[in-house]
């Protein structure tokens, strides 16, 4: 019995006194702010509705690794939008092959947005974000196709990862521009990961606007045939290009690190 009074005791914030209010003495008078315990416990709630993949949780800027200098470009501007946030409205646009650390910095923005600015995020995959859609389609579906976009509309901080990575159609292009341009009219910050990469000898706009994406087609897509042009255009309004590059992380070091 004694014991569980002891842990009782260990979880009452000694500061104030679990109220999440604390008085400061300001020349005269006391004045009330919010207890540090209070901040940490609405980050917590916070991490778990962001839909981290428990790969990725624990994803920070101390255990991003640097094998190259984009590397290394690409973790100093992730810092930065921390320190500018709320007041940046832009938002970054990871690209490089895989295995570099673009999804392991941004939900390293993530968490330290919603430890330390207590900002609203959630975590989408590109493709389960498709599915997800398409799965309120069915009769049996519980939940509707409002309940889906919800969040990644309300949220104040998006992040879509591996953009791209599922063969376009018209019906994804509209969706996907839809839900990214409903955050563009409201200010609201995204973050971006592709594995395919921008190129600056683009067709005509005029002849890849509605251009189809052909689904035969062979060898290294760019971003603009997963996404199209009219996709593609938007992003570069909201976002920093940050192009990250170097060798496969998880197949080199990963693999070697394994042992049988």
């Amino acid at each position: 019995m004694a014991r569980k009074f002891e842990l009782m005791a260990e979880i009452i914030c000694s500061a104030c006194q679990d109220t999440g209010w604390v008085l400061d003495d300001a020349q005269g008078h006391s004045l009330a702010r919010r207890c540090s315990c209070f901040i940490a416990k609405q980050g917590r709630i916070l991490i778990a509705k962001a839909n981290i993949p428990k790969r990725y949780e624990r994803c920070t800027f101390a255990n991003f690794e640097i094998h190259d200098e984009t590397q290394r470009d690409a973790l100093k501007i992730s810092k930065k939008m921390i320190e500018n946030y709320p007041v940046q409205e832009i938002g970054l646009l990871f690209i490089g092959p895989p295995g570099v650390g673009k999804t392991h910095l941004a939900v390293a923005i993530l968490n330290e947005l919603m430890s330390r600015k207590n900002a609203g995020c959630v975590f989408y995959d590109f493709r389960d974000l498709i599915r997800d859609i398409q799965s309120t389609f069915t009769p049996d579906s519980v939940l509707s196709e409002s309940d889906i976009l919800a969040p990644v509309f309300e949220s104040q901080v998006l992040v879509l990862d591996e953009l791209g990575a599922k063969r376009s159609s018209s019906w994804v292009e509209e969706t996907i521009f839809y839900i990214i341009n409903h955050r563009y009219n409201q200010k609201k910050m995204t973050i971006f990961t592709s594995n395919f990469l921008d190129t600056s000898d683009e067709e005509d706009p005029r002849q890849t606007m509605f251009k189809k994406t052909d689904i035969n087609k062979k060898g290294d897509d760019s971003l603009v045939d997963r996404i199209g042009y009219r996709l593609r255009s938007r992003l570069y309004e909201m976002c920093k290009v940050v192009e990250i590059s170097g060798k496969d992380y998880r197949k080199i070091a990963k693999q070697a690190s394994y042992r049988f």
